[in-house]
């Protein structure tokens, strides 16, 4: 029997998903993570999930972003062949398109544009993250499953892809290559592997696989069991255990979690090839599946809150040190030891990206920069516009890793004492801040709404022009963050903790039900 489906059920559709996804997490996830964080020995990696479970379940009744980076939207459709499209206007991508417009644009909850048209040239931001990457399958049938996913840059950008030799090992190059992904894909998360198929097509595997239901609980429950596992449900738990292994933890601070799950699709490829893809989901996880039967346009269940662990962060300054920015000194500055909790207080300056390469341009030239960054902070970071009584939306740090060309100048000729953002500095970045005497500091990724609440002001200063990589000047009350690198040393946790779990220590510490 043949199904219809109308143009505007479509936009509708996507529109919602888009919403849904941006403040509710899976609730697999939340599972997931809510048994890795009971576990966790690690206190610097314990405390960064509290603040990524308190941000989730503040962001599920606020109905406003997990995180600021609400992502490139992905959208995965299997078509039945007996379905029609009814009152398109355009092409099935074009209606694609108007719901992730829709849903972008809520006037309840406005998400972050983070798209640019032109990926190589003037990279102009299209204002309302559209286009959507859209891959579409015919499948037998009569509806449309469609699967809707919000990826953000900070774990997008650590996607691998490798040209193994037939005889080669793919546990071998996971093991490899998960340390070189460093910190700014936000752990604990999935990693998708693709295996085979070409290059694009194990590409597409792996973030597919990304979009499945997290199962490494049950999984490890079988094995426990001594239920026979498929070879590559075995390959899985080896490359969860591996992973873990590393010490890496949450948000790259050492720790027993650094995965909660892995995820492996596999396509039949040529004789001589064997092509391996790997790409991690962040603790933003984001994506919704549902179906289309010509009924109208489809909503989700909203999750119970039951799902949450009873897990509130709150400021505590028994265990971090309060820092006034507005008298921040060098030598304050340079008294942080790396790993310290820290509370901000006062007045910082955003932008990332465009911003300080426009400040470092500008300052080559010799010419009167329109921010003074003497004696300041600066906070890498694009947040949502604010709505109703907010000072700013959802507002958590990127990845600092990408300005790591900037830090030399800025620090030499502007007065910055310090900086915020996640992921890890590079080698560059790491000798700048020790011959400066200065402070990388770490802002959990994935607890945006939770650190938008110790923003009580926001105004933009300069370069207003680049959106979201513009220049904000922020009041913060208790802003909460982590010393990264500080004059004299970096953060060595996931070296100490690799040793650990390398020694036996926590061998009867696992992710199944207790």
């Amino acid at each position: 029997m043949t199904t219809t489906i109308q143009q505007v059920d479509q936009i509708e559709s996507i529109g919602a998903a888009l919403q849904d996804i941006n403040y509710y997490h899976p609730a697999d996830y939340i599972t997931h993570l809510a048994r890795a964080y009971e576990l966790e020995q690690s206190p610097a990696a314990k405390d960064a999930m509290a603040q990524i479970l308190t941000n989730s379940k503040m962001s599920a009744p606020g109905h406003r972003p997990i995180f600021q980076d609400t992502g490139i939207v992905n959208v995965f459709l299997k078509i039945g062949m007996d379905v029609r499209c009814g009152g398109f206007t355009g092409t099935l991508d074009d209606a694609i398109n108007e719901g992730v417009r829709h849903g972008d644009h809520h006037p309840d909850n406005t998400l972050r544009a983070s798209i640019v048209a032109d990926p190589q040239f003037d990279r102009k931001n299209t204002r309302d993250n559209t286009p959507a990457v859209i891959a579409t399958e015919i499948v037998p049938g009569n509806t449309v499953e469609v699967t809707v996913a919000a990826k953000g840059s900070g774990s997008e950008n650590k996607s691998k892809l490798a040209m193994l030799n037939p005889g080669d090992s793919v546990v071998d190059w996971v093991h490899k290559t998960v340390p070189t992904m460093g910190a700014g894909w936000c752990p604990p998360g999935m990693l998708g592997i693709g295996i085979g198929g070409t290059a694009e097509k194990a590409m597409l595997m792996a973030k597919q696989s990304l979009m499945d239901d997290l199962d490494m609980r049950k999984l490890q429950t079988r094995k426990k069991s001594g239920t026979e596992l498929s070879q590559l449900e075995a390959l899985r738990i080896e490359r969860y255990d591996k992973a873990n292994a590393l010490g890496i933890g949450a948000q790259a601070l050492g720790g027993l979690a650094t995965v909660l799950d892995v995820k492996i699709k596999m396509h039949p490829t040529h004789a001589a090839s064997k092509h391996v893809a790997m790409i991690p989901n962040c603790a933003a996880t984001r994506h919704a599946h549902f179906e289309m039967d010509g009924r109208g346009a489809v909503y989700l269940t909203p999750p119970s809150l039951d799902l949450w662990p009873q897990v509130e962060w709150a400021p505590d300054d028994s265990k971090s040190k309060k820092v006034n920015l507005d008298t921040l000194t060098p030598a304050r500055a340079a008294s942080w030891k790396p790993a310290g909790t820290l509370l901000l207080n006062g007045n910082l300056l955003t932008g990332h990206d465009a911003a300080p390469e426009r400040t470092v341009d500008m300052l080559a030239k010799g010419e009167k920069l329109p921010a003074d960054f003497s004696h300041r902070a600066t906070y890498y970071v694009g947040p949502i516009d604010p709505v109703s009584d907010e000072a700013v939306g959802p507002t958590g740090p990127t990845t600092a890793t990408r300005m790591g060309g900037f830090v030399e100048r800025m620090l030499a000729q502007t007065g910055l004492i310090a900086m915020i953002g996640k992921g890890e500095r590079g080698p560059v970045a790491i000798e700048a801040i020790e011959r400066h005497k200065s402070a990388s500091l770490m802002a959990v990724g994935g607890a945006a709404y939770l650190v938008s609440k110790a923003i009580k002001t926001a105004k933009g200063v300069s370069f207003t022009d680049l959106a979201i990589e513009a220049n904000y000047k922020f009041d913060g009350v208790d802003m909460p963050a982590a010393v990264a690198v500080g004059a004299r040393a970096h953060i060595t946790g996931p070296g100490k903790w690799q040793k650990r779990i390398a020694s036996g220590e926590f061998k009867t510490i696992t992710l199944e039900p207790g």
